[in-house]
């Protein structure tokens, strides 16, 4: 009877939980200034999401990510999208990961997965890889590689996704 009690509270938590959390497993991060992060908590208040897995010796995934910075205020006015950078860098490289962030301009949160423990529990092999996440946090597209230009796919997932037809249509 207990163990059925505990299923029923279990069951009961989990549907009570917020969608926008149903997508990401839990792995503890930390940001570039040491704060812990649980990853089933990233969100992004009912808009959409893009989690880019990285590391600093990946020039596609710098590519990648420098392509989007020059469109990413503009999307995040389309859309409301927020970037999540994960940097799979080892630890004692976290200097240079905030230098890469701090020259690079890039106005994303960023996290450190220095034993791939996040990028491990999501089945991604390969970096660069994307995700894009809707407002419920369902993950809507998967992809690895970069081939410049592809940010274009990026931005029109986003238009579908958030049904920004018209800005579609205008740009």
């Amino acid at each position: 009877m207990k163990a059925f009690k505990s299923l029923i509270i279990t069951l009961a938590l989990a549907l009570a939980a917020p969608a926008a959390f149903a997508a990401l497993p839990s792995t503890q991060l930390k940001t570039l200034k040491g704060k812990v992060v649980d990853t089933a908590t990233l969100n992004n208040g009912g808009k959409p999401m893009i989690i880019s897995f990285f590391a600093g010796w990946c020039k596609p995934c710098l590519r990648e990510l420098n392509a989007i910075n020059e469109s990413y205020d503009d999307w995040r006015e389309e859309t409301g999208v927020k970037l999540v950078a994960i940097s799979i860098d080892e630890a004692d490289k976290t200097t240079n990961v905030r230098n890469i962030v701090n020259n690079n301009n890039w106005d994303y949160e960023v996290l450190l997965d220095p034993n791939s423990d996040f990028k491990r529990a999501l089945g991604i092999q390969n970096i660069p890889h994307l995700l894009i996440i809707d407002g419920q946090g369902k993950i809507v597209e998967s992809r690895s590689g970069y081939t410049d230009g592809s940010e274009g796919h990026i931005i029109k997932k986003l238009r579908e996704i958030t049904n920004t037809k018209k800005a579609a249509k205008k740009k």
